[in-house]
């Protein structure tokens, strides 16, 4: 099997992706504690992230489509929502369960919804059936996560 370039950096890319957000909830959690509140906390990692993100527009000269923007459905604007929940519950979960606890509780929280997603082919995704073998996988994760929680 060979990879094109774009599937390769792809790849890359969620494995860096991956890495960082094992350092976001350490982070965030320590944050959260100077400033008293895991929601404080996430506030200011979005401002942060809401700089970096305008300064590589800016950079990349990528501005956005007002007309593309007016066509999108209600939901396609939530991401933004759906992050803040993340980082929220990574900052408080940290330091009650630990960094390898947390992140293996979310990615089977995110493998649970995205079986179904996948499934239906909700919010625009290709439709790929639940097999077993896709369901066992996730019933490996969870088994991980079970694992991972133990002493």
């Amino acid at each position: 099997m060979t990879l094109s370039n774009a599937t390769a950096f792809a790849i890359a890319a969620v494995i860096v992706g991956g890495a960082f957000t094992a350092l976001q909830g350490p982070t965030n959690a320590r944050l959260a504690g100077a400033v008293a509140s895991p929601v404080n906390a996430a506030l200011i990692s979005f401002a942060v992230g809401t700089a970096v993100l305008a300064a590589l527009a800016l950079v990349l000269r990528t501005p956005p489509d007002p007309a593309a923007t007016r066509a999108l459905p209600f939901w396609a604007w939530l991401g933004g929502a759906y992050g803040a929940v993340f980082v929220v519950a990574a900052a408080f979960a940290v330091p009650r369960l630990g960094v390898a606890s947390t992140i293996t509780l979310m990615i089977a929280g995110q493998l649970v919804l995205s079986l179904v997603l996948d499934h239906f082919g909700w919010l625009g995704v290709p439709r790929q059936p639940m097999s077993m073998g896709r369901l066992a996988g996730v019933v490996l994760v969870l088994l991980g996560v079970f694992l991972v929680r133990r002493p």
